[in-house]
């Protein structure tokens, strides 16, 4: 992500400068920079969902007991399955569309853009997968188990005192 923001800060940059300065700029570097952004933001998506930052209704989930919470958990992992099931399935869909249209400028095959649904659903989807089967066999932590609920208090001692259990 962090390569992707700088090249895409030094491409739109250079063409502002250059632009200003000597009234041209590079082709491709605009077409590359929105390419970029479109990746970033897929990649963070799955980022987010690692860290447990997505949005959440969390004032419903916060009133619930341990489980509550993990049937909470369960449903709206389920449901992220089942979004993350239907974005693969477009994405393998729209695939031979895209993989035969070119981008105009760099002529790169926007199968190459739009197969960012194909990281971003599998990377959702298993982590979700991943998170029931934790929370089935019991091995949720009472960290995730609290902030899944909206409570942050105390992170840095809980997760001090989960490491050294």
């Amino acid at each position: 992500m962090v390569l992707l923001l700088a090249a895409m800060v030094v491409m739109v940059f250079g063409n502002v400068v250059l632009r200003y300065l000597f009234d041209t700029g590079i082709d491709i570097s605009e077409e590359l920079s929105r390419f970029f952004f479109v990746w970033l933001t897929f990649i963070g998506a799955v980022v987010v969902g690692r860290e447990n930052a997505h949005l959440g209704v969390e004032t419903l989930v916060a009133k619930l007991g341990d489980n509550g919470r993990k049937v909470c958990m369960i449903l709206s992992d389920l449901f992220v399955i089942i979004c993350c099931a239907v974005f693969f399935w477009g994405t393998w869909l729209q695939a031979e569309i895209n993989a035969t249209n070119y981008a105009p400028i760099t002529e790169i095959s926007m199968l190459w853009v739009y197969g960012v649904g194909y990281f971003t659903s599998l990377g959702l989807g298993l982590m979700a997968l991943f998170r029931i089967l934790r929370v089935l066999t019991g091995r949720i932590s009472e960290h995730e188990l609290r902030a899944f609920a909206g409570d942050y208090s105390d992170d840095e001692a809980h997760a001090l005192r989960e490491r050294l259990e």
